[in-house]
C-alpha cells in the first residue's frame, strides 16, 4: 500500500491510527491506494496490544419479546458508543452460562453482560482477573466485583396485588414459571406476601415455561378446578395472554368481567387489541443506557465512579384486562 499511495510505510500506519500525525494530502493518497487494494483495518489483530472494544452479550430465551427487545436496545446503543457486540445465545442453567463466559475470555471481550442465567463465582472472579468488567442484568446474585442492574420486582407485584383487589376480585392467583429466575422468583413471593398480610389464599400455578403455550395450558389446569380465581398476576406478558386466551377459549370466560389479568413486561403483544393488558413496563432504553455509562466511565480514570448496583422501576400500564374501581368513571 506504501509503494502504491508513494509514501513511506510509518505515513500509512499513521493514517489508521487514531489521532496521529498525518497531512491530508498523504492521507488521500494512503485511502485511496486502500480503496484500490480493498484493504481494512484489522480490529483483531489489534487486540494483541490494546483493549479489544469487545463487549459480549450472553443470553437465553432470546426469541422471547422482553428479551430480544433488550438485546435490540443494548446493542444499538453499544454500538453507537463504538463497541462491538458479540451475542452468545445460551441456555439458563449455570454449565451453559459458564461455556458462554469462558468464549468471552478467548475472544478477549473487555467487558460481559449477563441477561440469564448464573455464572459461578469462581469463573467470574477469572473473568474480572483477566480484566474483564461484568455486568449482571436482573440478577442480584450479590457476586462481588460486578455491576448489578436490577429491576423493583417488589413494588410490581405489590401493586399488582392492589390493582387487582381494588377491582374487586376476592379469589387471587398468580401463574409462575417452572424457569425459577431470580426475577421471576421475587415477583411471585412480593405478590404473595402482599396477599398473606391481608389473609387472602392465592392460588399458585406453575406452568411449563415461560411461553405463551404454557399460559394457555395453565389456564385450562386452573378452571378445571372448582372456586378457580377471578383475579391473576403472571410473572410475564407471554404467560398472561397465553392464560387470556385459555381461559376465554377452553371455558367462555369474559375479560375483565369475569376474570382480571395483570402481566409483567409490557411486550408489544400486550397492546394488541385481542388482549390490551394490563401490565408493567420495564424502562429497557433506561436499563441499556446505564449499562453504556457503566462501560464507559470504566473506561474513564477521572470519570464518577457508580455504585456497585443500579435497580430500576417499572411503570405499570393500564389497560382494559382489569376492572376499573367502582368508584371511578
Amino acid at each position: 500500500m506504501a509503494e502504491r499511495a508513494g509514501v513511506s510505510r510509518s505515513a500509512v500506519s499513521r493514517t489508521f491510527t487514531d489521532g496521529a500525525s498525518v497531512s491530508e494530502e498523504t492521507r488521500r493518497k494512503v485511502v485511496e491506494a486502500a480503496e484500490a487494494l480493498g484493504y481494512h483495518v484489522n480490529h483483531l489483530a489489534r487486540q494483541l496490544r490494546e483493549r479489544s472494544n469487545i463487549v459480549c452479550l450472553i443470553v437465553s430465551d432470546l426469541t422471547t419479546p422482553v428479551r430480544a427487545a433488550m438485546v435490540d436496545r443494548l446493542t444499538r446503543k453499544l454500538q453507537a458508543a463504538g463497541k462491538i457486540t458479540v451475542v452468545l445465545n445460551t441456555e439458563s442453567d449455570e454449565a451453559s452460562v459458564n461455556h458462554a463466559l469462558k468464549l468471552t475470555l478467548h475472544y478477549r471481550a473487555d467487558a460481559t453482560v449477563v441477561l440469564s442465567g448464573t455464572p459461578s463465582t469462581g469463573l467470574v472472579k477469572t473473568a474480572l482477573a483477566n480484566g474483564q468488567q461484568v455486568i449482571l442484568i436482573n440478577r442480584d446474585d450479590g457476586l462481588e466485583g460486578c455491576d448489578n442492574v436490577g429491576l423493583d420486582n417488589a413494588t410490581a407485584a405489590r401493586e399488582a396485588h392492589f390493582l387487582l383487589k381494588r377491582a374487586g376480585c376476592r379469589r387471587l392467583g398468580i401463574v409462575t414459571s417452572a424457569a425459577r429466575t431470580p426475577s421471576l422468583v421475587e415477583r411471585e413471593e412480593r405478590f404473595l406476601e402482599a396477599a398473606a398480610a391481608e389473609a387472602i389464599t392465592v392460588t399458585v400455578v406453575e406452568a411449563d415455561a415461560t411461553s405463551y403455550r404454557a399460559g394457555f395450558e395453565a389456564a385450562k389446569r386452573v378452571y378445571a378446578r372448582s372456586e378457580p380465581p377471578d383475579g391473576v398476576f403472571a410473572v410475564t406478558d407471554l404467560l398472561a395472554i397465553g392464560f387470556m386466551d385459555g381461559a376465554r377459549l377452553e371455558f367462555g370466560l369474559r375479560i375483565p368481567e369475569d376474570l382480571c389479568v395483570i402481566g409483567f413486561d409490557n411486550i408489544e403483544q400486550a397492546s394488541w387489541e385481542a388482549y390490551r393488558l394490563t401490565t408493567f413496563q420495564q424502562p429497557l432504553d433506561r436499563i441499556a443506557q446505564h449499562v453504556v455509562t457503566l462501560l464507559t466511565e470504566a473506561e474513564d480514570p477521572t470519570g464518577t465512579s457508580q455504585p456497585d448496583g443500579a435497580v430500576f422501576e417499572p411503570v405499570a400500564v393500564w389497560r382494559r384486562s382489569v376492572r376499573p374501581h367502582p368508584g371511578s368513571t
